[in-house]
């Protein structure tokens, strides 16, 4: 090492000897023994070492003095401080987890919970502290001012918390209650010694209170402003409309007029007596593939037809020109009587079992029930809701008794002799579309805008079978099948469904009529007398006949402009069937 350390000495000078010279040229010049100038590079027997990997190990040993410790780890490659150990957990989020904190690590469903040295009355001081008065102390400063929050109202409230009451609103209590004592001992003197022994008088609760609130009377009732007792008038009269107030529709003079030449005749037979010879020449039913006859009266859309029972000798028809007209079939083929009674639209209409009577539903909030002959309305009932299906129970013994399906979700029973409702059915989730009675009328289904049938004992308000499946629409005709086994179902989903009248109340999913458009239109559906056929209208005026055992669709035929609302086949005519639609005609098909 001396060698070389005198090598590069000497190597120094030779060429520190040149710079000498250049400065000095005259010197140069004048020796003739100076030898000429040798440049040589320096030399170094050391490999050279890249230093970087080690400033990088440095610098991360100093880092990892100073980061966080990972709590998932398991071994530490250096001494950590006591700060870094009982560090509060934190980092970059985690890939799997939402909070950052992967889910070995929490303690609470929030992520990870430091227990906290706090008492739980300390805690809730500061809490209503600062929710107070805006600030509150902190429990994590060690030394110092350990208060975070408002400090103006800090230092205007002297730093007190809720809990401690200041000296002056100490005073201020303490003036109140003598106060209330002064009154109290004012009032001994007019007091009557029976009173303050009797512990059920005012006087008795006013000289033993034991808390703030005993003995305490309201004082006398301040008057109402204007506008106050205006809005109790309104709000009074708005609960006596919806107790009972409200419980009468429109008031509307009934007229009727008759049409017909006249109303008995030479025999004193009534114009409703169907005829003699009236009956089935065959029990085969056949589909009817010509008009026959159209009626036309009605100045606004047909809602429903209805056939006069067992004969169809007439046919009974509810406008929403708010009229009931009824028609002859069989002879002339004209209106027979028309009847006025309604302020709005009629939306439902049912003969009684011999067709002497008949009821009425409108959106007037009115039932009415009238005598088909001399068109006079016998009662009317209301509940201040809107029925949109009456129906009268069959059974010979109980044509008194009506139920009408009403806007309110409920099934409203009365008895027509006595005008009183004698029992509500109340358990649908929606308004009520359908009654059928079913198994010898001592059971009927109803059906509601809640999309489910449910089932129900005649009298009894309690569902005995509910059917509501997540496929179901809303069913707003049900028809019963001649033989009573079988109900068909208008679905809004355009297909008729067909359920048993067992015990059960099963969907027959074998048996479904598709291919017609009625979503949005509730358009009746009906059976032909033999229950070969179905048949019901549509959304676009066709009439739909399927067959019953193949369920195929037999026959289409364009009956209205407009929708085709209601379909019945004739009673005793085998291959004759009725029409009703929107375009305000009634057609008769054969």
């Amino acid at each position: 090492m001396d060698l070389l350390r005198a090598y590069s000495d000497q190597n120094d000078e030779e060429l520190n000897e040149p710079e000498q010279q250049n400065q000095n040229p005259s010197s140069t010049t004048s020796s003739p023994d100076a030898s000429p100038p040798r440049l040589l590079p320096a030399k170094s027997a050391a490999p050279n070492v890249d230093d970087t990997m080690l400033a990088l190990t440095v610098a991360d040993g100093q880092r990892s003095l100073s980061r966080p410790i990972d709590p998932t780890q398991h071994i530490v490659g250096f001494n950590p401080t006591y700060d870094q150990l009982w560090a509060p957990i934190y980092g970059p989020s985690h890939p799997y987890a939402k909070d950052g904190i992967a889910q070995g690590m929490r303690n609470h469903k929030l992520g990870f919970v430091e227990d906290a040295s706090i008492e739980p009355f300390v805690f809730d001081e500061q809490y209503n502290t600062f929710h107070k008065y805006g600030y509150a102390a902190d429990p994590s400063a060690s030394a110092g001012y350990n208060y975070v929050g408002d400090f103006e109202a800090l230092q205007k409230n002297d730093a007190v918390s809720v809990y401690n009451i200041p000296q002056h609103e100490q005073k201020k209590r303490k003036i109140e209650k003598r106060k209330e004592l002064e009154e109290d001992e004012g009032v001994d003197d007019d007091m009557d010694p029976e009173e303050v022994q009797n512990p059920a008088s005012d006087v008795w609760l006013m000289k033993n209170k034991k808390s703030p609130w005993a003995g305490k009377k309201d004082g006398p009732p301040t008057e109402l402003t204007e506008e106050q007792k205006k809005y109790a008038e309104e709000y009074a009269k708005k609960k006596g409309e919806e107790r009972g107030g409200g419980d009468k529709g429109e008031v509307v003079v009934e007229k009727t007029t008759f049409h017909g030449k006249e109303e008995r005749d030479y025999q004193g037979r009534s114009w409703i007596a169907p005829p003699r010879d009236a009956k089935a020449s065959n029990d085969h039913c056949y589909i009817p593939k010509r008009l026959v006859h159209t009626w036309s009266g009605h100045t606004k859309g047909v809602s429903a037809i209805r056939f006069f029972p067992n004969y169809g000798h007439l046919i009974l028809s509810a406008g929403m020109d708010t009229k009931v007209k009824i028609w002859d079939v069989f002879n002339t083929g004209k209106c027979m009587r028309t009847y006025m009674g309604h302020s709005k639209a009629v939306r439902d209409i049912c003969f009684n079992n011999d067709g002497s009577k008949f009821l009425t539903a409108s959106y007037d909030k009115n039932i009415k029930y009238w005598d088909t002959e001399t068109g006079q309305v016998i009662s009317t009932f209301s509940t201040g809701k809107v029925p949109y299906v009456v129906k009268l129970n069959p059974d010979e013994d109980k044509q008194n008794v009506l139920l009408a399906g009403m806007s309110d979700k409920k099934i409203v029973q009365w008895d027509m002799n006595e005008g009183k409702i004698n029992q509500e059915y109340d358990q649908h989730l929606g308004a009520v579309n359908t009654i059928t009675f079913v198994d010898n009328n001592r059971r009927f289904v109803t059906s509601s805008d809640d999309k489910s049938l449910r089932v129900w004992e005649f009298g009894i308000p309690v569902v005995i079978k509910y059917i509501s499946e997540p496929h179901m629409h809303s069913m707003p005709s049900i028809s019963l099948h001649p033989n009573s086994n079988w109900l068909a179902a208008q679905s809004m989903d355009n297909q008729i469904l067909i359920y048993s009248t067992r015990e059960k109340f099963q969907l027959n999913k074998k048996k479904r009529f598709a291919g017609h458009v009625v979503a949005g239109y509730a358009c009746q559906v009906n059976f032909s007398p033999d229950g070969r056929f179905v048949m019901s209208g549509d959304g676009e005026g066709r009439c739909w006949f399927w067959d019953w055992k193949t369920c195929k669709v037999f026959r289409t035929l364009k009956c209205h402009e407009g929708v085709c609302i209601g379909a019945a086949w004739h009673p005793l005519e085998q291959s004759k069937v009725a029409t009703c639609g929107w375009d305000g005609l009634i057609k008769y098909w054969d």
